[in-house]
């Protein structure tokens, strides 16, 4: 007689979807984005809003998908795998982010949105004129925004030049917007320490590491949004996901690969 052994009870993954650009050097954008997820044990799912030329050093040229691509994306991903944490990167146009924000503010996700604006080669990643509807049509239905030192000053007009500076941008960004704020402050170390404030309305969270020194990569901002979308996939409450978040991208800096001269996180 032969006895059938039972099936092994399959694992059933937790959904990230990552709303952003192609990066064709592999280091950032949807590319991190899938890295990240992967490592973490997530189903990475994406909707590419641009396709980039581009390598560590330099962006030759951008090509922005139709927002009515964009949407159908969205909605491909959410019929068949209902993403439980969203994360946005490049979003480029006011058309595009439009289009998002129409869309996810009819879904019960956690958004972080990651206003990238400018690579680290200098390339502007977002149109000077879309930065409004970036802040009025995005921000609002956002869990936690994550900007980087000069995304901060330009979303709030305002210099940033110290830690409480920092503090009081996270409790400015919270009351105007309505949502969490985590501001990064890589470039602007602190007695030799890479520190990042995260207010949700309630919690202030100084979340602070020794500066890595001596690497120079991009994708870190990708990778740390990527990183805390992935913990709140898996049911991690926001502060706990951002403080693993940050844990994860010091790991992937101090731990990075030199490919053909360029340095490049370590997702493992």
């Amino acid at each position: 007689m032969i006895h059938r052994m039972p099936k092994p009870k399959q694992k059933q993954l937790s959904v990230a979807l990552s709303i952003a650009g192609s990066d064709s050097g592999g280091g950032a954008g949807i590319q991190a984005d899938l890295q990240t997820f992967a490592s973490l044990g997530v189903h990475g799912t994406t909707v590419i809003t641009c396709i980039t030329a581009q390598n560590p050093g330099i962006v030759s040229d951008i090509e922005p998908c139709s927002p009515l691509i964009v949407r159908r994306q969205m909605e491909a991903v959410f019929k068949g795998f209902k993403p439980r944490a969203v994360k946005t990167g490049m979003l480029y146009s006011t058309q595009i982010i439009r289009t998002v924000t129409e869309y996810l503010r009819d879904q019960k996700v956690s958004l972080v949105v990651d206003p990238v604006m400018v690579s680290t080669s200098k390339a502007r990643l977002l149109e000077p004129s879309s930065l409004k509807s970036l802040i009025l049509d995005l921000f609002p239905i956002a869990a936690l925004i994550t900007p980087n030192l000069a995304e901060t000053e330009l979303i709030l007009d305002n210099q940033i030049h110290s830690l409480e500076d920092m503090r009081a941008a996270s409790r400015e960004m919270h009351e105007r917007f309505g949502c969490s704020a985590l501001i990064k402050g890589g470039h602007l170390p602190t007695n030799g320490r890479a520190t990042d404030v995260f207010y949700d309305g309630k919690e202030e969270l100084l979340l602070s590491v020794p500066f890595v020194r001596g690497i120079h990569t991009h994708g870190t901002g990708c990778t740390y949004s990527a990183a805390i979308t992935a913990f709140l996939a898996l049911g991690v409450p926001l502060a706990q996901s951002v403080v693993r978040g940050k844990k994860y991208i010091t790991g992937a800096i101090t731990r990075s690969h030199r490919v053909n001269g360029h340095y490049v996180l370590d997702w493992a």
